[in-house]
């Protein structure tokens, strides 16, 4: 029988197990399920072959557990294996508790399964309506059982519902990581000035300096959006916007109509560049090239459909 001092594993003695806890004391799995194949087969040969390992490696199992509960539990002769009495009692409990390790197996499979059935995203608007459909797609074909559902926000709401177990993996424009999120750069973005064909910017045979661009009132998204605080950022300060809105889409469209200049990601107006509804105004000395980034919550790395989903941004 080993010491108190002894820590043993499924075949002796193991430093990482505490003295004293009741891993040290109770046999592991793997040896309890082995004692009932030997005592519903008769054989310890048999026994091996069943749970996938030598006999040799069997006989060593047993015998290890039998020196850390202090008791024989089963006799062997050359017409097989058979239980002693505290061979018959150790197996009745061994089957109890392999059967409740059973049923925990299958509920921690249920979680799985209920955690890989859906996938909350959370992202910001350019990223939600110009980048997410290919990678959703892409996602589909991988994962055809998947329900995913789909908040589009700015960056500050995308931050919220995270830390608020809303979603499950997010994606952001802004300069900075919210607090409390880990992340991943995923692709890049240009910020452009826009116009309608008609503005007295369209016409412009040079480069708009910052400091006039600054100084005049924009169709803007508003605040906490990444497009925002990028351009904020790089010209330190600006006017009170023309117009603040809520959406992309939304101060696209007013750009088009000729409400005023606008600021917004070259992938949100590619169509509209190729087509002259919109014209693309080059401002002097400033960058506005701005991170696309995954975000979740810190210290909680993306599993199941949500780690697939990051790894086909980063493909």
């Amino acid at each position: 029988m080993s010491s108190a001092s002894d820590t043993r594993g499924p075949n002796g003695p193991d430093a990482s197990v505490p003295a004293g806890s009741l891993a040290h004391r109770v046999p592991d799995l793997g040896a309890l399920e082995l004692l009932l194949a030997v005592a519903r087969l008769g054989s310890l040969g048999a026994a091996a072959r069943e749970v996938g390992i030598t006999q040799p490696a069997a006989s060593s199992r047993i015998r290890s557990m039998e020196r850390q509960l202090g008791v024989a539990l089963v006799d062997r002769s050359p017409r097989g294996s058979r239980l002693t009495d505290a061979g018959a009692l150790v197996t009745d409990w061994a089957r109890r508790v392999v059967e409740a390790a059973e049923a925990f197996d299958a509920g921690a499979q249920a979680l799985r399964h209920r955690r890989d059935s859906r996938l909350r995203v959370a992202a910001s608007m350019t990223i939600a309506e110009y980048l997410l459909p290919g990678w959703l797609l892409a996602l589909r074909a991988q994962r055809p059982d998947t329900a995913v559902s789909l908040l589009a926000g700015n960056s500050a709401a995308v931050a919220e519902r995270l830390l608020a177990h809303e979603a499950d993996l997010g994606f952001v424009e802004g300069l900075t990581v919210p607090a409390g999120l880990d992340s991943v750069v995923v692709a890049h973005d240009q910020l452009i000035v826009v116009t309608a064909p008609g503005h007295a910017w369209a016409r412009r045979g040079k480069p708009l300096p910052a400091e006039e661009l600054a100084a005049t009132p924009l169709v803007l998204r508003e605040k906490g959006s990444g497009t925002r605080q990028v351009l904020d950022a790089a010209l330190g300060g600006l006017a009170r916007p023309l117009i603040e809105l809520s959406s992309t889409t939304a101060v696209k469209a007013s750009a088009v109509a000729g409400a005023g200049p606008a600021v917004l990601s070259e992938l949100s107006v590619r169509e509209e560049l190729s087509t002259r509804r919109l014209v693309s105004v080059p401002v002097d000395r400033i960058g506005l090239r701005r991170d696309l980034r995954a975000v979740w919550r810190a210290g909680h790395r993306p599993a199941g459909p949500a780690r697939d989903l990051l790894s086909l941004t980063q493909g």
